[in-house]
């Protein structure tokens, strides 16, 4: 599975939709733009929050923008393996498939520069 493609797949159709409810996606930028800023919690723990929930929802879009975003805001290959370590717990058997989904597509964009 390629995280890079799977976020490439999606940017056309959410490009459509965009023109069709401007109002609704741009609410909902704003929501993420102030639900990920830093605060009482660093952006890259919130990050790590949000990667678990999207193994618990079981969604690529989701594993990938987070996986992304982890590596982008310094998440280490260990931290993103221990968030899926507790998605495991939360959800059992589906946390065992989509955990090391969140781990591969950390690698793919870390690009192994994230030290454990």
């Amino acid at each position: 599975m390629d995280f890079h493609e799977i976020q490439a797949d999606l940017k056309q159709p959410a490009v459509e939709l965009r023109r069709e409810i401007p109002e609704v996606l741009s609410a909902f930028n704003e929501l993420s733009r102030a639900a990920m800023a830093p605060g009482a919690i660093d952006a890259k723990t919130k990050e790590l929050v949000a990667l678990a929930i999207a193994i618990t929802r079981e969604c690529d879009g989701c594993v990938a923008a987070h996986a992304r975003g982890a590596a982008r805001k310094g998440a280490t290959r260990t931290e993103v393996a221990e968030i899926a370590g507790v998605a495991i717990m939360m959800n059992g058997g589906p946390g065992t498939v989509w955990g090391p989904r969140a781990l591969a597509a950390f690698d793919q964009f870390d690009g192994g520069s994230a030290s454990s």
